[in-house]
């Protein structure tokens, strides 16, 4: 198996938030105010460019109402 660069994964783990947070069907803003995490930051969560730490992934997961796993449910390009 081979593992995706530091930055794919950003990207991959950002993607699965904005998908989640669209089914949801929640804006930035609206996440934001759900799990304490500025919008802004979201955003560059969602872009692969911010790597953040396992309190926000606890956030994110609680503003989502999922599971922190579900946060890592995507899969990973061979």
């Amino acid at each position: 198996m081979s593992y995706p660069d530091k930055i794919n994964f950003l990207e991959l783990f950002g993607n699965q938030i904005k998908t989640l947070r669209n089914e949801k069907k929640l804006s930035l803003r609206e996440l934001a105010q759900l799990c304490d995490i500025d919008y802004s930051d979201i955003s560059k969560i969602e872009k692969g460019k911010r790597n953040i730490q396992m309190t926000t992934i606890v956030e994110l997961a609680k503003g989502l109402q999922v599971h922190p796993q579900e946060l890592f449910n995507f899969k990973i390009e061979e």
